[in-house]
């Protein structure tokens, strides 16, 4: 009895890469490349803007990005020299800026979506697969992949990781020079002690997103010490 060996889709064999290339290379094979990344930076902050960046590595593989990996684990030192690799050597890449006041008007979660559509349409490459950090992003032009813990797993994810921190980081800072008593430069807008006490002092910026909880209530307490001091 014969074997049937033919079959479609063709099915290769995914083989460790070197660094974090494996699921680029395998869908490369597969005719389905340009691969795409996307990740965002800020969607836990209370702060300052979402920072989306989608980014499309070539082919080759460069000293110079491999110490690519997840954003978060690296020094900002590290951080700036990838991000100057990355934006000099990669195909493609985007960064798309959602400000706190869409953020507060769509929500978070819908505002991270559509800051990834726009980042991969965005693009000056039409990709043929976007891998995506930990969920699946509908309304894409390509078909996508989430990947779990995607930006330490594939070096597209990783990129984007890393243009999307670093982009966010020097916006941060920079506004600590426009709104200075927050220290935005050191927290970047998430929820520390530090940051939390600043609000306290000085109660919410333009720049907070009112619609978190924890801004909120701190409206909430600041408007009834003033009634009590004027009561009192």
């Amino acid at each position: 009895m014969s074997r049937v060996t033919n079959r479609w889709p063709p099915r290769s064999p995914v083989r460790r890469a070197a660094g974090l290339r494996t699921f680029e290379f395998a869908l490369h094979r597969q005719g389905l490349g340009p691969v795409a990344g996307v990740d965002e930076a800020g969607r836990g902050a209370c702060a300052g803007p979402l920072v989306v960046a989608a980014c499309v590595l070539k082919p080759t593989q460069l000293v110079s990005l491999a110490d690519l990996d997840d954003s978060k684990k690296l020094t900002e030192r590290t951080r700036e020299g990838l991000y100057r690799s990355v934006t000099r050597y990669a195909q493609s890449w985007s960064a798309v800026i959602i400000d706190a006041d869409e953020i507060d008007r769509i929500g978070i979660h819908v505002a991270n979506i559509e800051g990834m559509r726009r980042a991969v349409a965005a693009l000056d490459v039409k990709p043929g697969y976007v891998l995506s950090d930990g969920f699946a992003v509908p309304g894409l032009t390509a078909p996508s992949l989430p990947v779990i813990g995607g930006d330490g797993a594939a070096a597209c994810i990783a990129a984007a990781s890393i243009i999307a921190k670093v982009t966010r980081d020097r916006i941060m800072v920079a506004m600590d020079d426009e709104l200075p008593g927050y220290d935005f430069a050191i927290h970047k807008g998430y929820s520390t002690a530090l940051h939390m006490s600043r609000i306290d002092a000085a109660g919410p910026s333009p720049q907070h997103r009112m619609s978190y909880r924890n801004v909120a209530a701190r409206v909430v307490t600041s408007a009834n010490d003033n009634r009590d001091r004027l009561t009192g």
